[in-house]
């Protein structure tokens, strides 16, 4: 295994955010290409940032930015498992490196008094999912497939497992503020 596509990520998407801060849509046009040459080479995940557990869906952080103008994680998926209705509050790209996922996309009705599913679709390996509030930001995302783990790569505009988001209920539009947070408390070393 070697990080050199971690270490390349890690420094295009430096150079991306400081060349096009307050920008999205050039960040995320430019972020995009380095995220699907991520995805497209399996050989870089450290094993340990790839276990899924049966409980629930794992968070690891791969890098965060000095200054949390983003961060990296991988998403490790079990069968059946899917997170709550949720927002970021920061630009995101979402690839599948392996497996599937199923996104179910929400917005607010007319009135403000709860949340509708707008759209869903299927997101598979090599495939990038955007996720803004400019752009769309409330959705549920889930393992697509019932037989095998999936594993996604991350890049959010922000320290995303220290930020303050939200959880909802559909139906009635509750909202509860929630801070993800990580799954280990260790980083790959990227640099070798």
């Amino acid at each position: 295994m070697s990080t050199a596509h971690l270490r390349q990520f890690v420094q295009g998407m430096t150079r991306v955010v400081e060349a096009h801060t307050g920008n999205e849509p050039a960040l995320l046009e430019r972020g995009q290409s380095l995220m699907h040459d991520l995805i497209t080479h399996d050989d870089w995940l450290p094993e340990q940032f790839a276990q899924a557990n049966p409980a629930k869906y794992q968070q690891y952080l791969l890098y965060c930015d000095p200054f949390e103008r983003f961060s990296l994680a991988s998403f490790i998926w079990a069968p059946g498992q899917t997170t709550p209705v949720h927002d970021h509050t920061v630009w995101g790209m979402v690839g599948v490196m392996r497996g599937a996922e199923r996104c179910e996309e929400y917005a607010w009705n007319q009135d403000r008094t709860r949340l509708e599913k707008t759209s869903e679709h299927r997101v598979g390996v090599g495939a990038i999912d955007l996720v803004s509030p400019t752009l769309g930001d409330i959705h549920t995302v889930s393992n697509a497939l019932g037989d095998q783990v999936s594993i996604s790569v991350h890049c959010y505009g922000a320290n995303i497992g220290s930020v303050r988001r939200h959880v909802f209920e559909a139906g009635t539009g509750s909202v509860k503020e929630f801070v993800s947070g990580y799954s280990a408390a260790v980083l790959p070393n990227i640099w070798g």
